[in-house]
């Protein structure tokens, strides 16, 4: 909270290489802060933290509205191209605590291609990167996001259908986040009223959660 009168989210995006990690969180700030493109190698290697301007209209408290802000911290790939995975998760630790330290993390969001399959071992990868990071209530504090869902939908796949026909492995996944997931469609994500029914999704998640924020330190004293 800055004043009575605003609210601020805070927010991590982690997933593996070519997930669209970066330009998800522009989707949510509404801006191009994070650098994006194709790439045969990971794009980012450094954790980075973007600012959203106030956003109206999204969120009402006790009969109130309240200007909404949101802070995004863009992450190093995991599994990544050039760090091994103890720089990425130490790199990631170091960054949460330096900005979200004192104010906590409201929301880490596993970011997923809903055009491939998730397999066990990639599963089984986020799940321990996400335990290393976030600690043993890291369910408590995990969305996941699914990317490129225009692309699910140009192959006939509604989110209903897509998830009747979605891998076990996706599904023990999803369940253990307490169902906590959101399509994203990146054709259409910077569209304003798009980006207003992803953040209302994600100000519900944090209204099951109580508005409780994880506190985090660093990996490495």
């Amino acid at each position: 909270m800055v004043d009575s009168n605003e609210m601020t989210i805070n927010l991590v995006v982690l997933g593996r290489t070519q997930t669209g990690k970066s330009a998800a969180g522009n989707s949510l700030l509404g801006s191009s802060d994070f650098e994006s493109h194709h790439s045969p190698s990971s794009v980012t290697t450094c954790c980075s933290l973007g600012r959203s301007c106030r956003i109206s209209g999204i969120i009402r408290r006790n009969g109130c509205e309240l200007a909404l802000r949101i802070r995004v911290l863009d992450t190093p790939s995991y599994p990544h191209s050039a760090l091994s995975k103890e720089q990425v998760r130490d790199t990631v630790s170091s960054a949460l605590a330096h900005h979200f330290g004192e104010e906590g993390l409201h929301l880490a969001l596993l970011v997923l291609r809903a055009d491939l399959p998730l397999c066990p071992d990639e599963s089984d990868h986020a799940i321990q990167f996400l335990q290393e990071l976030l600690g043993p209530t890291w369910k408590d504090f995990t969305a996941v996001l699914l990317t490129h869902a225009d692309k699910a939908e140009e192959a006939g796949f509604s989110e209903e259908a897509y998830l009747h026909s979605a891998s076990s492995t996706l599904l023990s996944l999803l369940s253990s986040v307490q169902h906590k997931y959101i399509f994203l469609d990146n054709q259409k994500s910077i569209i304003k009223e798009e980006r207003a029914i992803v953040l209302r999704k994600l100000l519900n998640f944090i209204r099951q959660n109580n508005y409780r924020v994880l506190l985090l330190k660093p990996s490495k004293e």
